[in-house]
């Protein structure tokens, strides 16, 4: 069963929100997502919200008689409870109840593979744990002693529950801790034999893993259901112009995710960091999708990314084949006139070669024509700007190679340290072509 609760002027900062009948849609796919039958959706209208419970009086007793007559296993609130409300709201209605943060959270143990990812789901739950850790039942209060990690004498159950749970965290982020850093590692490592990232971002279903294999001809595991995805994928694809790049299938986003949840998903999503191209998968589908967006661009934002400025952003409407005709042309007219936008169905394949262009241009735009002049006996740097970079022109002589080639800023630095090479000023000679001599 699920609890819809209203409450007035939530949101009204916002320029798009989601209807009352959108978030319980939502949450009825968030159950879906853990393969829960819902049995019943109630709206519930707050206009002021209860300290100890949440809902009023009245309308706690209209959903207490419901789980009476249909005895759900569990009553999820689609909305942050504190740990008093959830406790008095079970005791109430005697039935386990959940938070939206407790479903997102069983839906993440549910979902997470890699080591990375399980650890990430333990550490949240871990800390979503502590802050329920409350004096709600009798044995908590009872005082034991003993030694080590039983206790010393005086302390209670409560504390020491709060500090096993402590030491657990402190584990957890010390594992958490190693990953990151071993991730730093394989990061410089392709730094080293480095090739752009392009990261796909979005609200979560918004289709990015049925794009990211339909790009990269991947098997990522594809369902319609929230979080289908939660650990990070990464391909390599070699694009028509030769280069070659790596795409990044990342978690999907949704609204109201606590910041704590953020912070511990942020391993996840740090790829998007570094990315070359952001792509932002939209579905244009969806009803609520400007609210999506919204979400997205807050996610982004708490990760120091700016949508509206940062060049690296393209924004992808997907999901133009479950459009009329009409609302579809709209779309791709709209893509067409807005320089980094553009319209596709990860389905039917429509638009992607579009966007594989889009990819290549814009990383194009951002590399810089430089003049380097080589050892002729240096073929290892020689084959390194052609491999990572765009030669433009070159000129043999008995002792040194003079070539113009487009390097991106971070290639630039990676080529120094790698070569010791420093670019020359620009080449005043009349280009001649790549192979020419």
């Amino acid at each position: 069963m699920i609890i819809q609760p209203l409450l007035q002027g939530e949101g009204r900062h916002r320029k798009f929100v989601l209807s009352t009948e959108e978030k319980a849609e939502e949450a009825q796919g968030l159950a879906h997502a853990i393969y829960l039958d819902i049995i019943g959706t109630r709206l519930a209208r707050v206009t002021r919200p209860s300290p100890g419970y949440l809902l009023g009086k009245g309308t706690r007793a209209e959903i207490a008689a419901l789980v009476a007559a249909e005895k759900p296993d569990v009553v999820i609130v689609n909305h942050t409870l504190t740990p008093v409300q959830q406790r008095n709201l079970e005791k109430e209605w005697k039935a386990k109840v959940i938070d939206r943060t407790g479903l997102i959270l069983e839906i993440f143990g549910a979902r997470a593979q890699t080591k990375e990812g399980q650890i990430q789901v333990a550490l949240a739950a871990l800390e979503y744990q502590k802050s329920r850790l409350v004096r709600s039942w009798t044995h908590l209060e009872r005082q034991r002693g003993g030694l080590g990690k039983t206790g010393g004498p005086g302390e209670t159950q409560l504390e020491i529950d709060r500090r096993l749970l402590a030491e657990k965290i402190r584990r957890l982020k010390k594992d958490l801790e190693q990953v990151r850093k071993n991730r730093d590692l394989q990061r410089k490592g392709r730094e080293r034999v480095p090739f752009p990232i392009i990261a796909l971002v979005g609200y979560t279903n918004a289709g990015k893993s049925t794009l990211f294999n339909r790009l990269t001809g991947a098997g990522v595991y594809v369902e319609n259901l929230l979080f289908a995805t939660l650990d990070p994928t990464m391909r390599k694809v070699r694009l028509d112009t030769g280069q070659e790049v790596i795409f990044s299938d990342t978690v999907g986003f949704i609204a109201d995710l606590p910041t704590n949840m953020i912070a511990a998903f942020r391993a996840t999503l740090e790829q998007t960091q570094y990315a070359d191209i952001i792509l932002h998968i939209r579905d244009i589908s969806h009803p609520a999708h400007e609210a999506q967006k919204e979400d997205v661009i807050g996610v982004l934002q708490d990760l120091g990314i700016e949508y509206e400025t940062d060049p690296r952003i393209v924004e992808v409407l997907n999901k133009i084949d479950r459009l009329t005709p009409e609302d579809a042309q709209d779309m791709r007219r709209k893509a067409k006139f807005s320089g980094k936008t553009t319209a596709l169905s990860a389905i039917t394949g429509e638009g992607v070669d579009d966007l594989l262009k889009m990819v290549g241009e814009g990383l194009a735009h951002m590399r810089h024509t430089l003049c380097y002049k080589i050892k002729t006996a240096d073929g290892e740097a020689q084959a390194w700007l052609y491999s990572h970079g765009h030669v433009l022109a070159r000129h043999d002589t008995e002792n040194h190679v003079t070539m113009d080639v487009e390097l991106s800023p971070a290639d630039q630095g990676r080529f120094r340290e790698k070569f010791g090479y420093l670019p020359q000023e620009k080449s005043k000679r009349k280009k001649r072509t790549a192979h020419g001599a």
